[in-house]
């Protein structure tokens, strides 16, 4: 995929600290991926590299409030997320309490992603996009092809992947700027992501191959 500033666009999913806090709520399943793959540098460096050269920026977030602990049913992590109160906001409205909290941004991604630029789209609420603006937003700014990076791979990354390609964008992943848990059951989500990615997107690439293209 040939990166274009008037077509591409860089997404960012779930960029908070509740994934990439050592005091996040789930820094014990991911916290050992994310130190692998310098996921946190990786998210810097391509943030500086796309508002250096004008890329814009996406950010496509997980926020729950008070009325969303009421649902009756979902799936083994999503029900795992309600119980851990990840990604917890006290209402739509109110940013009571949300500097800091496990739902606000890493604090060094703050200021490329509160730089008044950068596009942050309503929040996604299992782990794809299809119940949020980011589609309409992409289209309404031409963009047809996406960057994609963020947490966690085989969750809200994997979800994104495969919506914005069904929707007709190309999208290749940043393969070392996302992560994912490691459970000794379930198994090992990165290893599970970066399978599927190479068969649905339509490229795989490291932070620096984006980095030298831009």
């Amino acid at each position: 995929m040939q990166i274009d500033i008037q077509d591409t666009a860089l997404v960012i999913t779930d960029p908070q600290n509740d994934f990439l806090s050592e005091a996040g709520a789930t820094w014990e399943l991911v916290g050992e991926s994310v130190t692998e793959n310098n996921t946190i540098e990786h998210l810097e460096q391509l943030l500086a590299a796309a508002k250096q050269a004008g890329l814009p920026v996406f950010v496509s977030p997980h926020y729950y409030y008070p009325t969303d602990h009421e649902w009756r049913f979902g799936g083994t992590l999503e029900k795992k997320m309600h119980e851990i109160r990840m990604f917890d906001r006290s209402g739509p409205l109110s940013l009571e309490g949300f500097d800091g909290s496990g739902a606000d941004w890493y604090e060094s991604l703050k200021p490329y992603l509160g730089d008044g630029e950068t596009v942050v789209v309503s929040p996604h609420k299992v782990y794809g996009p299809q119940n949020n603006d980011l589609t309409l937003q992409l289209r309404k700014r031409g963009i047809a092809k996406v960057l994609l990076a963020g947490m966690s791979a085989n969750l809200c990354v994997e979800s994104h992947l495969r919506d914005l390609i069904e929707q007709g964008f190309e999208v290749a992943v940043v393969k070392d700027a996302t992560a994912a848990a490691k459970h000794p059951e379930m198994g090992d989500g990165y290893a599970a992501a970066l399978t599927n990615f190479a068969f649905i997107a339509s490229d795989v690439v490291d932070t620096a191959d984006v980095i030298k293209e831009l």
